[in-house]
């Protein structure tokens, strides 16, 4: 699986430039995670690699990049990662802003320590690829979108959650 969508990341977001250094920095802080002991060998290199997979151009179908990478995991036979991809980094909320909630809930969120990890790497990872604080890193993508603006929304109603684990708090809450 890691080698299969390592070819496919690289190939379909690759020519974005931007989203491909931040997808190989997410990857980066999970490796130093697993060698560091501070994650588990759960955390799988390949779904870092398909995280953002649904900002490739020819996947981009409802414009929400979760729904539209889980979607073409599914249509691949990897229903799990289908179910991560979806779920990251509180994607719930922003669905529930775009009124794709119910498209999303096709997918599994299983709210596990790997979905909470995926997120962790995910927010903790500036789009060049670098470590950053993941609350500040929050703060910027709201400010980078606005407050008025569908991300913007969500980022104002959901806050810190994303990064907060345990029962119906972060990315475990749906409602």
């Amino acid at each position: 699986m890691h080698a299969l969508a390592k070819r496919v990341s690289r190939e379909l977001l690759e020519p974005l430039g931007v989203r491909w250094r931040h997808t190989l920095g997410v990857i980066v802080l999970g490796l130093w995670a697993l060698r560091s002991g501070r994650a588990r060998p759960t955390f799988r290199l390949g779904r870092a690699y398909l995280h953002d997979i649904g900002y490739a151009p020819g996947l981009a179908r409802t414009g929400f990049h979760p729904l539209d990478g889980a979607r073409f995991v599914r249509a691949a036979g990897h229903e799990r990662l289908a179910g991560l991809v979806a779920h990251h980094s509180g994607a719930w909320v922003e669905a529930q802003e775009r009124g794709l909630d119910r498209e999303l809930a096709e997918f599994d969120d299983e709210r596990s320590l790997l979905s909470r990890a995926l997120t962790y790497c995910d927010l903790a990872t500036d789009p060049e690829g670098r470590l950053v604080d993941a609350v500040a890193r929050l703060r910027a993508i709201g400010d980078r979108y606005g407050p008025t603006s569908v991300v913007g929304r969500a980022i104002g109603r959901s806050g810190e959650q994303p990064l907060t684990p345990g029962p119906r708090r972060g990315i475990a809450a749906r409602r």
